[in-house]
């Protein structure tokens, strides 16, 4: 699978941690940044992790912060992402199979690596289930209807 990760400056051992065992899945992993811990702009790296997104460069993204709110409001601010911010991986299967969520958020500050690993597996192992919440997601997608 194609992945795009991004973080802030507060999530860059995570998103490095996460990166590599990605890799290590067999996953394709995009690293949208940043590449050092130097202070960053949290919505800078949500709104290029949602823009790959979007155009299809990725299938899936991870959104990473200090907390993984303000990463996922940005990420969210595109319509045609979906990101849910995520703690532990019943929450990350649910937002795949009943919100086809293409994007996951996670607080480095909040989750370890082990759980960050476990929401990962939910997430990327989870498929949309469809059928009555597909209403429901094409409303998310358009707000006018």
């Amino acid at each position: 699978m194609r992945i795009a990760i991004a973080s802030d400056h507060a999530a860059i051992d995570l998103k490095t941690e996460l990166r590599e065992w990605l890799i290590e899945q067999g996953h394709e992993v995009a690293d949208l940044g940043p590449d050092t811990g130097d202070s960053v702009d949290y919505p800078d790296f949500g709104y290029k992790l949602a823009n790959v997104l979007a155009d299809g460069t990725a299938e899936r993204g991870v959104a990473l912060c200090g907390s993984g709110i303000g990463i996922s409001m940005s990420v969210n601010r595109n319509p045609s992402v979906r990101c849910a911010l995520v703690s532990e991986p019943l929450s990350a299967a649910l937002s795949r199979e009943h919100n086809d969520a293409n994007c996951i958020a996670m607080g480095a500050r909040l989750i370890g690596s082990d759980m960050a690993k476990a929401c990962l597996t939910a997430f990327l192992e989870t498929e949309f289930a469809g059928g009555r919440h597909q209403r429901r997601v094409d409303k998310l997608s358009k707000p006018e209807i």
